[in-house]
């Protein structure tokens, strides 16, 4: 009611000021739009995605700056009540505090997200993280608003310890999922990009670890949500862990009148020569042939192990490996017996009668 009846009673001298107000907008937003366009072309040119980041950040709360900034001059050359002067500094403190907890927050979820793989000993960068160092930024950023506004924050902190317990008893599977993510994320056993497979069957890349559950994108292109609680119960199989390359076998049957000796060499020597040309297989470790299982009920039992770049590349190497083997066994006049079993079958002489 103060500030209706005194802008209707000092229409004429605030006239000044609404026009500074309306002249600093404008100037603001062509200001924005010549910086920030300068600015997104220097960044492109640099190696590094920091300056890119920046820039980003700043453009959102640019015209907040601008905002606070036209205010700040229509105030200083009218002359306003002391509760109207109040106001506005308030509405200024509550901009700049709120500004630059935006630009904080979005700062650190850009500065995770981009370079927190690559700090030793951090959490990995998921969806999880980076929400984490965005409520932490928020949360410090509201207790500096309600301690400048004058609102004491001891008796909020209290409440908040009170109502969190109900908070908790309400939202059990949540928090579990929750703390479960954390524990998930913090453990490094499962990150985002790893092949895995759970005791349930379920198996793809892990795309990402939320709050609530992690996301992973099966080889049909599917995605697979599972609950962080689940995930942190079951038993995983990391393929990515230790590291990514893992070996495979191949079983191969030859006839009983082929020389083992023979096999072993063609099998190792088609694998050395597809290590060039078929992507993913590898000849570190070296492949290997054994004479395992051994004799078979119709043919000589051979194992041929392999090494592949990462768990996927598996599937494209066995299906080129066994062409080729089949066409060298060809070549070579390597029979491939097919199964085959000895029938014996014996008659009883008929009884004599007498």
């Amino acid at each position: 009611m103060i500030l209706f009846e005194f802008v209707r009673n000092h229409s004429i001298q605030l006239l000044t000021p609404a026009l500074v107000f309306c002249i600093t907008l404008i100037l603001g937003f062509v200001v924005r739009r010549v910086l920030f366009g300068a600015l997104a072309r220097w960044a492109k040119k640099t190696s590094g995605k920091f300056d890119d980041i920046v820039v980003q950040a700043l453009r959102g709360p640019f015209m907040i700056w601008v905002l606070m900034l036209a205010l700040h001059l229509a105030a200083q050359i009218s002359i306003l009540p002391d509760k109207i002067s109040d106001l506005i500094a308030k509405i200024l403190l509550f901009l700049m505090i709120s500004s630059l907890t935006f630009v904080g927050a979005r700062l650190a979820s850009e500065m995770v997200r981009n370079y927190g793989s690559k700090v030793q000993g951090t959490l990995p960068v998921t969806s999880l993280t980076q929400n984490m160092a965005q409520v932490a930024v928020i949360i410090v950023g509201g207790l500096i608003l309600l301690s400048s506004l004058g609102m004491s924050i001891t008796p909020l902190l209290t409440a908040l310890g009170v109502g969190g317990l109900a908070v908790a008893l309400g939202l059990q599977d949540t928090l579990a999922n929750f703390f479960a993510g954390f524990y998930v994320s913090l453990a490094g056993y499962v990150r985002p990009g790893d092949y895995i497979k759970l005791d349930t069957g379920q198996e793809g890349y892990v795309s990402d670890i939320g709050w609530r559950s992690t996301t992973i994108r099966a080889l049909a292109n599917n995605l697979i949500i599972i609950p962080n609680s689940k995930l942190a119960q079951a038993i995983v199989t990391n393929y990515h862990l230790p590291e990514k390359q893992i070996s495979f076998s191949i079983p191969i049957s030859v006839g009983y009148d082929c020389d083992p000796d023979r096999i072993e060499a063609v099998l190792l020597d088609e694998v050395r020569k597809g290590a060039g040309e078929i992507k993913g297989l590898l000849l570190e470790p070296p492949p290997s042939v054994r004479f395992i299982p051994g004799f078979g009920s119709s043919s000589l039992d051979f194992t041929l192990g392999c090494h592949v770049a990462e768990f996927v590349d598996q599937f494209a190497v066995q299906h080129e490996l066994r062409k080729r083997i089949l066409r060298r066994f060809r070549q070579e006049k390597i029979e491939i017996p097919l199964p085959a079993r000895a029938v014996y079958v014996r008659e009883d002489n008929p009884k004599t009668q007498s």
